[in-house]
C-alpha cells in the first residue's frame, strides 16, 4: 500500500486518545475498505509503557468483531511515540504482526501538537506510506 485516506475528524481522534495517555503509549486500530479509514478504534495499552505497546488483548478482540460485524477489514494500527521519533522503532519492525500501515504519532513543538506518519513494514524493512487528509 502507498497511501492511506482518513479524514480530519479521525487524525484527531488518534491525537486525542494519545494525548490522554501520554506520555504513555497509546494504540489502537484503524478499520476501512482498501486505502480508506472508516473507523479509529482506540485499543488500551496493557504494557503502561513510554517505550511500548501492548493491546489489552480483550479490547483487541473487541474492535475485531466490531471490524467483522460492520464487514470492514483491519486496515492500519496506529501507536505513539511521546519521547519519538516519528519513525519506526527496531521494536516496531520486529513485533510487526499485521501486513497493515503503521502510523506513528510524535509529539513535536512541547507536545501542542503531534505529528502522525505512516509506514508500511516487511521483514526488516519499512517505507514511508502517504497519509491523505482530507
Amino acid at each position: 500500500m502507498n497511501s492511506l485516506t482518513l479524514t480530519t475528524e479521525q487524525l484527531q481522534k488518534m491525537i486525542a486518545h494519545v494525548q490522554a495517555h501520554a506520555p504513555l503509549e497509546a494504540c489502537g486500530l484503524l478499520a476501512g475498505r482498501g486505502s480508506t479509514v472508516e473507523s479509529v478504534l482506540a485499543v488500551a495499552n496493557q504494557a503502561q509503557s513510554q517505550v511500548r505497546f501492548v493491546m489489552d488483548p480483550i479490547e483487541q478482540y473487541q474492535a475485531f468483531e466490531w471490524i467483522d460485524s460492520n464487514e470492514l477489514d483491519l486496515i492500519g494500527i496506529f501507536h505513539s511515540h511521546p519521547k519519538g521519533p516519528e519513525t519506526v522503532s527496531p521494536t516496531d519492525i520486529t513485533q510487526a504482526a499485521y501486513a497493515v500501515v503503521q502510523i506513528i504519532l510524535a509529539p513535536v513543538e512541547n507536545a501542542e501538537m503531534w505529528r502522525a506518519r505512516g509506514f508500511w513494514l516487511e521483514a526488516d524493512s519499512y517505507r514511508e506510506v502517504i497519509l491523505q487528509i482530507i
